[in-house]
């Protein structure tokens, strides 16, 4: 091959790839570059793998870094190595068929980040039953001047509605300004119009209850001081965040698992810098204490009938 200036020939897990421009910065504030987003989802597949392993993933590519101009790329793209894996997903709300990336190894998330695919957007669905959800999902999204301790006590006020059903949830943080509860499922019986009722009957409910604090009505000028929890999220065309994905934000932020422990504590302590995470303390965390979403890719719960 000839080579080309700027680039470097790597092999990963036996799959040969041209990463390139690995100094230019995609994080001006911190001067965080390409290589270090290569570097920390080189570190952090382990983690994120199960939680990308199966699904359609879209791209979110940034080539001029956070602050300049970015696109959504939901087609793979036509000059991907052979190797990636592609997976045909029927739209009905689009009417095609558009051939999502599957995200299943190292070598692919590599590539992905080398694109400048600096946010991982996955479908509540695994790509082979794309009208299965395999989560039901809640967006806990603050309207200024709540934040992210608001939306900490919504997310304690949801978990105690759950566990009278006998679900489990598993909290996030965006790594933007809210937080997000997954409830896993893992069962081929549920569907996309159950998951949204009951979603939204229990953004409903807390709104009810709470009227200070939720509401479940997706005007923006509605939401001033009050936290949105987003049922909408629960549809077949819809993406989430993924979990250890980093965000384009000033600093490189990470949507991150944590403990109810900590949710708890960050509402008791009023402190809203306990549930903001960087790339190397994510990786710290993970390197302490695993997957705190593990139980996400694999427990097993039903709905309500």
């Amino acid at each position: 091959m000839r080579p080309v200036r700027n680039t470097v020939q790597v092999e990963v897990e036996g799959r040969p790839l041209t990463l390139s421009n690995l100094d230019k910065v995609l994080y001006p504030e911190p001067g965080f570059t390409k290589g270090q987003v290569i570097d920390y989802y080189t570190r952090v597949a382990p983690f994120v793998l199960p939680h990308l392993r199966g699904r359609p993933l879209t791209l979110k590519r940034y080539p001029d870094g956070v602050q300049g101009k970015f696109f959504y790329e939901k087609n793979a793209p036509s000059h991907r190595p052979e190797w990636v894996r592609t997976v045909a997903v029927h739209s009905r709300r689009r009417g095609q068929t558009i051939d999502f990336v599957v995200a299943d190894d190292l070598a692919t998330l590599v590539w992905a980040a080398n694109l400048a695919d600096l946010e991982l957007h996955t479908s509540l669905s695994r790509a082979e039953w794309i009208e299965r959800p395999t989560i039901l999902a809640f967006d806990l999204d603050p309207g200024p001047p709540a934040g992210v301790l608001e939306c900490a006590r919504v997310a304690v006020e949801l978990r105690e509605l759950l566990a009278h059903l006998d679900l489990e949830g598993f909290v996030k943080t965006s790594g933007s300004k809210g937080l997000q509860l997954y409830v896993p499922l893992n069962t081929p019986q549920a569907s996309y119009d159950a998951t949204k009722a009951l979603s939204r009957g229990l953004a409903e409910l807390l709104e009810r209850r709470h009227p200070e604090l939720v509401i479940s009505n997706m005007k923006r000028e509605l939401r001033g001081g009050k936290v949105l929890v987003d049922w909408s999220q629960n549809d077949e065309h819809k993406t989430t965040v993924c979990a250890y994905s980093l965000r384009a934000r000033e600093q490189p932020t990470v949507s991150t698992p944590v403990s109810w422990d900590e949710v708890e504590r960050a509402v008791a302590s009023e402190d809203d810098r306990a549930l903001s995470f960087s790339s190397a303390q994510v990786l710290d965390r993970v390197s302490a204490h695993g997957d705190l979403f593990a139980p996400v890719a694999d427990l097993r719960q039903e709905l309500p009938g």
